[in-house]
């Protein structure tokens, strides 16, 4: 890979993260996320033991979500990374 395609490939990651956190800090995305948390919680918790295809359901409705917030959070930790490194060498 050319320094040139290194360079336009983490200003991508650094883009993919500010975008991420934009949506971190909405709070309307807050909102809906936690709403469906919950509500994938309360299906999980409130069904019955002969339910597990219903429970499973909720389990991994509650995991998507739980892995896209992380997915975001790690966008955005891999923008910050890039941007630390930037300003160390900057600075050397």
């Amino acid at each position: 890979m050319t320094i040139q395609e290194e360079q336009l490939k983490q200003d991508e990651l650094i883009r993919l993260g500010a975008d991420a956190e934009h949506l971190l800090d909405n709070p309307a995305f807050n909102s809906t996320i936690n709403n469906l948390v919950d509500q994938a919680f309360q299906a999980f918790c409130n069904s019955k033991p002969e339910e597990t295809k219903d429970r499973e359901r909720s389990y991994h409705h509650y995991r998507a979500l739980v892995d896209i917030v992380s997915t975001l959070q790690q966008r955005v930790s891999v923008r910050d990374q890039i941007t630390a490194n930037d300003n160390t060498s900057q600075e050397e």
